[in-house]
């Protein structure tokens, strides 16, 4: 039986709530995994060193075929596919931990980036098919969500695939929609890990 991992985010900085973690949950009640996968689901904390620990003991023992992480990303319109996750911690407010690291890597000794292995332009075909507002980004940032997502395709075992999707708040998309979405991504990503060929990129 293949194992999906989702994990989500408590609140950080300013945010006494994270729609993230409220949609992981949502996610684990409601989801029903294909016949031969089952669900895994957590909620980490926005924390440098706690969230790629956690994640670490996660993959290490369910040894996902899926990894997906969820994050929030406040003042965005559109639920976001990252593409890229940087080898770069440059925090801009500090973590829940008051730990607030500038340029240094999120894990020593790794390359400088990792590219996504979900199929995240089959993904969005999905989502937009859907009828949820959604675009390919190309980097996860410099914060937690992006330390995670680096993390996630460092542990993953090489015949998994990993990535991340940024969501927006609840005022631009509500809670259900946003495990909705999640559930999307998820059924694509179970059907072919294979991605479609079709033009993604951007001029700047």
């Amino acid at each position: 039986m293949s194992t999906v991992l989702v994990t989500g985010f408590g609140p950080f900085g300013g945010h006494t709530d994270n729609p993230s973690a409220r949609a992981v949950e949502l996610l684990a009640r409601e989801w029903a995994p294909p016949a031969g996968s089952r669900l895994v689901t957590a909620v980490l904390p926005v924390s440098f060193a706690r969230a790629t620990a956690q994640l670490r003991a996660l993959v290490e023992e369910h040894a996902p075929a899926v990894v997906l992480g969820v994050g929030l990303a406040a003042g965005r319109r559109r639920l976001g596919l990252e593409r890229v996750a940087l080898n770069l911690v440059d925090a801009r407010i500090p973590d829940v931990d008051g730990a607030q690291p500038v340029d240094v890597p999120v894990l020593p000794g790794e390359p400088t980036a990792r590219l996504t292995t979900l199929p995240v332009k089959s993904a969005l075909l999905a989502l937009q098919d859907a009828g949820l507002p959604a675009e390919l980004s190309l980097s996860a940032g410099t914060y937690v969500c992006n330390a995670v997502m680096f993390a996630g395709l460092t542990y993953a075992s090489d015949e998994a695939v990993a990535g991340f999707l940024h969501v927006p708040d609840v005022d631009v998309l509500p809670v259900a929609e946003t495990a909705r979405a999640v559930s999307v991504v998820l059924t694509t990503v179970l059907a072919s890990t294979t991605d479609v060929v079709v033009p993604g990129g951007r001029e700047h």
